[in-house]
């Protein structure tokens, strides 16, 4: 292909596709001498020849040099210098149709026909217009093909640092390298540099730029000295170091100047300082604010600690301090020995480490000095390996508090157990005393329990000499035990409602810390959230809902949940500030609040649906099982304290049902007496076993009436109710096997299964109302609202009557206790006409 001058093509594209053709060849050929030369070149300018003898300087620049001639020569050969015609085809492929081409192309067929000649003209100028539009082609640069390994990258990275880090002024060493260079181009010199130790993070001086005849060093800080040419010319004389140095002529120098001192450099161009020292500090710390427990029982200790060039690790020792341990009770005899306790400080992660506060965050609410008084002593490290200790910090440990009474006891004798092993049989002896008459004072059937068998452990250990592993196995049932009387295993809102009550008003009492009070606030707070969610769930299912308070006189107030919050949002305010008596009151007014909450049923004329029929029938169904697992308690109590099988109470129900009666519970008066005790436990629960399979498949054939099959929530129940099931099958065979523990577990994982079923079921129910809302309902709800608040319906010309029914039904006094409420209401509003208010004094008079 010849090219021809008058081809339109810009020449703009045409040389910047030549030259990027041409940058291609270079660096195809030459990247590896490119790459090479980068990496000798960032090596010098740090300076890397000056720690390695000459002797490696030499033989590693003689390879470095005989590679790039090699890389530098293979360059050369594998270079092309690009042709103007191989940039016109590498422009014409980036074209359609490849106009330049065709320009130059010369017609073979047709010259002769005038037609065919013109059609060739035009196909001309219309390629001629194409290559007028030519763009430049972007050149291929991509190596990777070559160099997969990206070498170049990491010399060109190298020398970037170099340059940030290095200086070109290094390269000129290498010269003073060669045989003879310096004997000959300069004579005898030297060169040394102070390197402060790393952890300083100072930078490193070069003696020869320090006019200053006095240097001010860290201590610690390393010199290294270089004496060139002949050996004798330049002397070394310090004193910084212990023994010091005298006239040392040795070609390199190296030490650690540790104390103040001069150090002199004899010779041509020698020079003379006088080194201060400046003496690394030792570390300092101590307790910045006052120990505390945080809201889970963690203990908070701030503290500050500081260093001129940074702290490096720290630890707290935490010691009994018996001397201030008030010896009574379980403490007054002599303590075990226990080592003390360590624990490693929180250092920043980011920032400055010179001066900083940190907290120390720790548990240790279940070691044995919790709450004891105790000494923390902090201690901190810097990169010298230097340590100061703080002064002792005296404190009682923080740690978790139990405010529940009976968790307390647990804790106490817990504590007591811990402190000395001498200790086991007192704490059985009162363990035994706690647990001796449990109605009423156990909340928990479970914790009870627990309690017994943990007490039984303890005293069959105490008659073999209780071990250091027994003590532990038995001081963590406590905490274990402890913590469900706390917490509790509460399943009903309700009851967790006023658990959140309790602890929050025994705190309160007791001084708790202000973390600890916003945890119990929010507990306090999520569990009046979950009643409210149980509330309106009830009502959903009932079609009515009604939330009131009944005041100190009577009256009845309407509650809404922004009501709830602002008064607890109230309580909080006042807590926080100080105010415990205020706060205390307007808990108490907030618990008669919540306790006198209610839902009130509504009262439909129709017959129930099969929704409510099996919301009743699984209701039952928990009654039953409830009363179940109250006779096996019973039964099991007796087992543990056969002392109280004896007399009958309203709380001591036997196996049959009726209330405690001698030995084992059944006949009547002194029937039974002369039998056989383990035979009628035998019995008893055998018939406890056969009413357990009875309540199983009454809940089998609730289950196949179930509604809401299809939805979410109805799938939920089933799969809740068929948990049950499995789990009334587990404690028929418990009981059965005579083994009341395990049945009693089993009968309260089937009524928790049975709530959950019942709420699920609830939520469908609910659900299914509001996708098809009955007209009648809304026909009740428009007559409810057309009455006054006295129940009345206005009547015709003006007159009101009183509906007969809203006096009918087994609900008539409670109706009449809110009618009485709506009339005292009523009367202490004296914005009301004054006649009015004399009739409703006479309606009260007279009611």
């Amino acid at each position: 292909m010849t090219a021809r001058p008058n081809l339109p093509i810009p020449r703009p594209s045409l040389w910047l596709t030549h030259a990027g053709m041409l940058a291609e060849q270079v660096l195809r050929a030459f990247w590896p001498f490119f790459s090479g030369s980068m990496a000798i070149l960032a090596a010098l300018m740090l300076g890397l020849q000056d720690h390695v003898p000459v002797e490696l300087v030499w033989i590693v620049g003689a390879l470095a040099l005989l590679g790039l001639l090699a890389a530098l020569i293979l360059g050369v050969r594998r270079f092309h210098v690009p042709s103007r015609a191989e940039a016109l085809m590498r422009l014409d492929a980036s074209l359609p149709g490849r106009p330049i081409q065709a320009l130059m192309d010369d017609q073979a067929i047709g010259a002769m026909d005038a037609d065919s000649v013109a059609l060739w003209h035009a196909h001309q100028k219309r390629m001629a217009r194409r290559a007028a539009q030519a763009d430049p082609v972007k050149p291929d640069l991509r190596l990777a093909d070559r160099d997969p390994y990206a070498l170049r990258y990491s010399a060109l990275l190298a020398l970037v640092i170099a340059g940030l880090f290095g200086s070109f002024w290094r390269i000129g060493s290498v010269a003073e390298m060669t045989p003879g260079a310096a004997i000959a181009g300069q004579g005898p010199s030297w060169e040394g540099w102070v390197e402060p130790p790393r952890y300083t993070g100072l930078p490193t001086l070069y003696l020869a730029d320090q006019a200053d005849p006095t240097l001010s060093i860290p201590q610690g800080s390393r010199i290294t000295l270089r004496f060139y040419g002949e050996v004798g010319a330049h002397s070394l004389t310090e004193t910084t170091t212990p023994l010091g140095t005298q006239d040392a002529t040795e070609p390199e120098q190296d030490f650690v100047v540790e104390r103040s001192g001069q150090l002199r450099i004899a010779g041509p161009s020698g020079r003379d300082w006088s080194l201060d020292v400046v003496q690394d500090t030792a570390p300092s710390i101590g307790v910045a604010d006052v120990a505390e427990a945080e809201a889970g029982g963690q203990m908070k200790l701030p503290f500050a600690a500081s260093d001129d060039y940074g702290v490096v690790s720290g630890s707290a020792t935490i010691r009994l301090d018996l001397s201030a341990v008030d010896r009574r009770y379980g403490l007054t005899i002599a303590p075990e020995a226990r080592e003390a306790i360590e624990v490693e400080l929180p250092m920043p992660i980011t920032g400055d480490r010179a001066d900083f506060t940190e907290d120390l965050i720790e548990d240790f609410s279940q070691h044995p000095w919790a709450h004891l008084p105790v000494t923390i002593t902090l201690t901190a490290r810097d990169a010298a390996d230097q340590e100061s200790q703080s002064e002792p910090y005296l404190t009682k440990l923080p740690a978790r508090r139990f405010f529940d009474p009976l968790a307390a006891a647990v804790i106490e004798q817990r504590r007591d157990l811990l402190w000395s092993r001498d200790n086991a049989p007192r704490v059985a002896q009162l363990l035994r005393a706690v647990s001796h008459l449990p109605e009423g004072f156990f909340r928990s059937d479970t914790a009870y329990l627990r309690l017994r068998v943990t007490l039984r452990r303890l005293e069959a250990f105490t008659k073999y000499d209780l071990k250091p592993k027994q003590q532990e196995e038995i001081a963590q049932a406590l905490w274990d035990l402890a913590v469900i009387i706390e917490e509790g295993t509460l399943a009903d809102a309700l009851e967790r409602m006023r658990r959140a009550q309790e602890r929050l008003s025994e705190a309160m009492k007791n001084g708790a810390s202000d973390e600890e009070i916003a945890e119990l606030m929010q507990e306090l707070r999520e569990a009046t959230e979950d009643y409210m969610r149980q509330l309106q769930r009830l009502a959903q299912e009932n079609g009515e809902f009604d939330e009131n308070q009944q005041g100190q006189n009577g009256e009845t107030l309407q509650m809404t949940q922004d009501d709830l919050q602002r008064m607890m949002d109230r309580i909080q305010e006042l807590m926080e500030q100080g105010r415990m008596a205020e706060a205390q009151q307007a808990l108490e007014e907030f618990q008669q609040m919540m306790e006198n909450m209610r839902v009130t049923q509504g009262q439909g004329q129709g017959q129930q649906s099969e929704g409510q029929q099996a919301m009743e029938g699984l209701a039952e169904t928990l009654r039953e099982q409830q009363g179940l697992s109250d006779q096996a308690f019973r039964d099991l109590q007796e087992q543990f304290n056969p002392g109280a099988q004896a007399g009958e109470s309203e709380g001591n129900e036997g196996r049959s049902g009726g209330l405690g009666r001698g030995q084992s519970h059944e006949g009547q008066g002194g029937q039974g007496q002369g039998s056989d005790q383990s035979e009628g436990n035998q019995q008893g629960q055998g018939s406890l076993a056969d009413r357990q399979q009875d309540l199983r498949d009454e809940l089998g054939r609730q289950q196949q009436s179930l509604p809401g099959a299809g939805s979410p929530e109805g799938e939920a129940a089933r799969d809740a109710l068929g948990r049950a099931g499995r789990a009334m099958d587990e404690a028929e065979e418990a009981l059965r096997s005579d083994d009341l523990a395990e049945a009693i577990d089993r009968q309260s994982e089937a009524m928790e299964a049975l709530r959950e079923g019942m709420r699920s079921l609830g939520e469908a129910l609910a659900q299914n109302q509001q996708n098809q809302p009955g007209q009648g309902t809304q026909d009740g709800d428009m007559q409810a609202n057309n009455r006054d608040p006295l129940g009345r319906n206005p009547g015709t010309n003006g007159s009101i009557s009183t509906d007969d029914n809203m006096l009918q039904g087994e609900d008539v006094y409670r109706r009449a206790r809110e009618l009485l409420d709506e009339i005292r209401r009523r009367t202490g509003e004296t914005d009301r006409p004054q006649i009015e208010l004399e009739y409703l004094k006479r309606l009260l008079e007279r009611f």
